[in-house]
């Protein structure tokens, strides 16, 4: 009997296409941010900040990212997993690099695939223009987030 463990993965190019992508959308919108791509393991795998964007915003990208990979659906998903239980609420807030508000979506393999592969967070504007300039990094990556 053969076994076989398949996981599937980012390639650096990818990550560096989907980091440019995000800058750009920003640069075209006058926003400034940092973004970063991660693999299904939380490692960063590209990073790129724009010149003025804040400096706090840097973990903040990795750690959206590093979340999004690690469970698999957007950051901004979390307040609606979590309802209105305040222990889940505490504990989530004590736990290191997780991060419950808009910027982080995950990287899955394709369109019409649930199995993801990474995450890319963004930070420095708005919760809403983060995520824009998230999903414009996956668009030029061929996925949709």
């Amino acid at each position: 009997m053969k076994l076989e463990i398949n996981q599937a993965q980012i390639s650096w190019e990818a990550a560096a296409a989907a980091t440019q992508a995000a800058v750009r959308h920003a640069e075209a919108n006058g926003w400034r941010i940092n973004v970063a791509v991660v693999d299904r393991g939380g490692n960063l795998m590209s990073f790129l900040r724009m010149t003025g964007a804040f400096i706090h915003s840097i973990e903040l990208a990795i750690d959206k990212a590093y979340t999004a990979a690690s469970f698999g659906f957007p950051t901004k998903a979390w307040i609606g997993a979590v309802g209105h239980d305040e222990g889940m609420k505490l504990g989530f807030a004590a736990t290191p690099r997780l991060i419950i508000f808009g910027g982080g979506l995950p990287i899955c393999t394709s369109a019409d695939s649930p199995e993801w592969c990474g995450g890319i967070g963004v930070s420095g504007a708005s919760e809403a223009q983060d995520e824009e300039c998230a999903r414009a990094g996956l668009a030029a990556i061929g996925l949709a987030g």
